[in-house]
């Protein structure tokens, strides 16, 4: 496969396959870098709607049809939908030699591409560590955001040049890598959001009005914290080894949340575990907490 002429590309006609949260607004940040949008595809009235938005004047045209107008496509498909849309689009022949095909999953890299890649197409995984809203707020968010990219060797040039148009940074990842980078990435900010709005359910449980007033900067400080100093940065009963203040939080948890216990529980032993290891929860007070974990009603949840 021929990859020089994609090597540093120069303005792009580009297509989205799925303009959902992320393909609306990588679309419209290649177009802000001077790239021209010519097709999307969008199914629900919500991806039409943000299309409208951020991509206005761009056609809604069918996923075969968006491949036939552009020359840089961008996949925005769920994860799980993306094997079987490029084995679709390779099968069906709307994959045109010589078109950069460019998914943003996290978790897959260039072999989901396979099947097109062998009908032509220049492969290329670009996953942004951003969680997107799907508005124009995104495109400032861009800035500095680091991307996953795994490209073959001839085309990182050309990967690279596109994460940096849209306002972001690449860091270059194996195939094999990129589902413990996604992992990372979802552990952390989709758990954060969990772990943020059930905190939030509880103070309101105690008649907190503004519950993110409360938290907002607590929860500021503790990842500022934890992002400059890692687990350094620990405070609470958890990393002191206060058993009866984990007891009584358990006790009140099992009234208030029942459902927020196992949680609680699974992430009150990692974060001994991690004190532990790191000298800041002396052996006898972690094995008084590990007992209370262990007898709490979400005891039973495995280590």
């Amino acid at each position: 496969m021929d990859y020089d002429s994609a090597a540093r590309p120069a303005r792009l006609a580009v297509g989205v396959v799925g303009a959902g949260r992320v393909g609306a607004v990588l679309g419209a940040a290649l177009a802000r870098a001077g790239h021209q949008v010519v097709a999307a595809s969008a199914v629900s009235p919500a991806s039409r709607s943000r299309a409208a938005d951020l991509l206005p004047g761009v056609p809604v045209v069918a996923v075969e049809e968006v491949l036939q107008r552009a020359g840089l496509v961008l996949l925005t498909v769920p994860d799980d939908v993306l094997p079987d849309l490029v084995r679709g689009l390779a099968a069906t022949a709307a994959v045109r030699p010589g078109t950069l095909l460019a998914h943003t999953s996290g978790r897959h890299g260039l072999e989901v591409l396979g099947p097109a890649a062998a009908a032509g197409a220049l492969p290329l995984a670009l996953h942004p560590a951003l969680p997107f809203a799907g508005t124009r707020v995104d495109l400032d968010r861009l800035t500095g955001t680091f991307f996953g990219v795994t490209a073959p060797d001839p085309l990182r040039p050309a990967a690279e040049a596109l994460v940096l148009e849209m306002g972001g940074e690449p860091v270059w990842l194996t195939e094999a890598q990129r589902p413990v980078w996604h992992a990372a990435l979802a552990y952390g900010a989709n758990h954060l959001t969990t772990l943020v709005a059930s905190s939030a359910d509880l103070l309101r449980a105690v008649g907190v009005e503004q519950p993110g007033q409360v938290l907002g900067p607590l929860l500021g400080a503790a990842l500022d914290g934890a992002l400059r100093s890692g687990d350094a940065a620990l405070t609470g009963p958890v990393s002191r080894g206060d058993a009866g203040t984990v007891r009584a939080h358990l006790e009140a948890l099992a009234v208030v949340a029942p459902e927020v216990l196992p949680a609680y529980v699974a992430l009150a032993r990692l974060t001994a575990d991690r004190a532990l290891a790191g000298g800041r929860l002396p052996p006898e007070r972690a094995a008084t907490l590990l007992e209370v974990l262990a007898t709490s009603p979400a005891g039973s949840v495995p280590r």
